[in-house]
């Protein structure tokens, strides 16, 4: 593909697509569908995808002296700053320091993105304590959201992390999530615990992550 017709009637080179889509992600600052790329560049969402792999790739190279990074995700993509940059960009920007998650919200945190989707009942059980701030802090934050109920007494909310959780912890898919061991205690039974009134059974320790940053 050495030329391409933009919805604008125009026929660019590869070279500005490229230069395009790297202008587009850069003004937008905020994460942006392959979908509307597509619709843009008058391109099919695969060759789009596959431009920005290529882009992704020299951007995240560890031989780049960029200070930027170009991060993919099922349904979008954007550019984000080194974390080595953090310090400069505070000073510079004059952005203060804070928002960082507090121990428990991260404990929460970890317990949903390694056993999602759970009820908050789920993670009070695994947590040994109420967990109600903490899910409330990370749903506030957009860190985790509900997306269905489980079909058990009382239908509780199931909740999963987001897309704006890969985004600030530096991942691109909950696969890249770092191990952690599980030690199972009891077999749990996600509708035993499902509500309070059913009562609890713990059925592994608490995990812990070790992200790569926190949401400033």
């Amino acid at each position: 593909m050495s030329e391409v017709n933009t919805n604008q009637t125009e026929s660019i080179t590869l070279e500005k697509v490229t230069a395009a889509i790297e202008a587009i992600l850069y003004a937008a600052g905020h994460p942006v569908e392959y979908a509307r790329l597509s619709e843009v560049l008058g391109l099919s969402t695969n060759d789009v995808k596959s431009m920005i792999e290529a882009m992704s790739r020299e951007y995240n190279s560890e031989k780049s002296k960029r200070g930027v990074l170009l991060l993919m995700y099922p349904d979008t993509c954007q550019f984000a700053t080194k974390e080595e940059f953090l310090p400069y960009i505070r000073e510079a920007l004059g952005i203060k320091r804070g928002g960082n998650l507090s121990n428990s919200t991260m404990e929460a945190l970890a317990v949903v993105a390694y056993n999602q989707p759970v009820t908050r009942a789920y993670v009070d059980a695994v947590r040994g304590v109420d967990s109600s701030y903490a899910m409330t802090s990370l749903i506030d934050k957009g860190l985790i959201e509900s997306l269905s109920r489980l079909d058990a007494p009382g239908r509780p909310m199931l909740y999963t992390t987001t897309e704006k959780f890969l985004r600030v912890f530096g991942l691109t898919s909950l696969d890249d999530l770092p191990e952690t061991e599980l030690s199972p205690t009891v077999e749990a039974d996600p509708e035993a615990m499902a509500v309070e009134e059913v009562g609890f059974t713990a059925g592994m320790t608490a995990v812990s992550a070790d992200p790569q940053s926190t949401e400033e």
